[in-house]
């Protein structure tokens, strides 16, 4: 691996890192299943969202015009479709009772659907591609010229940034999962 290739890999890692960082939705999302959940299951929700922003990530990063146009096309129902989801989880995240501890160590949910969720809530977010392709195209990072190798560590930076928020994430969470009382909770 040349440097110029390093650089690829370390501009995914740090340009992944920070279009995370803001927490909006999926994020707090991923914070209440830490908490009420566990460390495991909020690393499995971090997860689904790392997949689908790598996803993006590499659309960007590939140059795939031909999907990245249908994506912004589909725009509109692809923010329908999360948005009525991202009701239904407020919903009934708002009427859930918060689980008292003896609960709350033990998952009341699989890992699976943790993952599928959140991978399909990140998914329905088109702004997530404009994003990337917005850094990528500022920064040069999409002219690859045809080099498979950078836009692949291109890409493998994006995963690994992208995972080591989610894993911080989770873990202050989880730091201070134990402080959190049900009244705190609701």
């Amino acid at each position: 691996m040349n440097g110029t290739q390093l650089n690829f890999l370390l501009k995914g890692f740090v340009i992944a890192f920070a279009i995370a960082a803001p927490v909006g939705p999926i994020g707090v999302l991923c914070i209440r299943r830490t908490l009420a959940d566990g460390r495991l299951t909020g690393f499995f929700s971090g997860l689904g969202a790392t997949t689908a922003d790598t996803c993006y990530g590499a659309v960007a990063a590939f140059g795939l015009t031909v999907i990245q146009n249908a994506l912004v096309d589909l725009q509109f129902w692809l923010h329908v479709f999360g948005g009525i989801f991202l009701l239904y989880l407020g919903v009934r995240t708002f009427f859930a009772r918060p689980a008292g501890k003896e609960i709350a160590v033990k998952p009341n949910r699989g890992l699976f659907p943790a993952y599928i969720s959140t991978l399909g809530l990140t998914l329905t977010n088109p702004a997530t591609i404009l994003s990337f392709t917005v850094i990528f195209t500022g920064l040069h990072l999409g002219d690859t010229h045809g080099d498979f190798l950078s836009a692949g560590l291109l890409v493998v930076g994006v995963f690994s940034g992208l995972a080591a928020w989610w894993l911080t994430l989770r873990g202050i969470v989880g730091i201070f999962r134990e402080r959190f009382t049900a009244t705190l909770m609701v």
